[in-house]
């Protein structure tokens, strides 16, 4: 199996090597390994989604604009 490094993975991502280290140190990247200091990437592993950012936006979910009748 090939592998790439921490900072050959963020930039074909386009997130920085810190956000990749935190992904695998939660486990996210599914066949990562450690050998060492250093994370070893398997080249067919697909970015993880960034669970700090909500995708589905509605109406619901947003507050209410309040109107100022003068």
């Amino acid at each position: 199996m090939d592998y790439m490094t921490t900072k050959e993975a963020a930039s074909i991502w386009g997130i920085s090597d810190r956000r990749v280290l935190q992904y695998c140190n939660a486990g996210r990247i599914g066949g990562a390994v450690k050998m060492g200091n250093t994370w070893l990437i398997p080249k067919s592993a697909k970015k993880p989604a960034d669970g700090r950012l909500k995708s589905v936006k509605s109406k619901e979910n947003r507050p209410k604009e309040i109107t100022r009748d003068e």
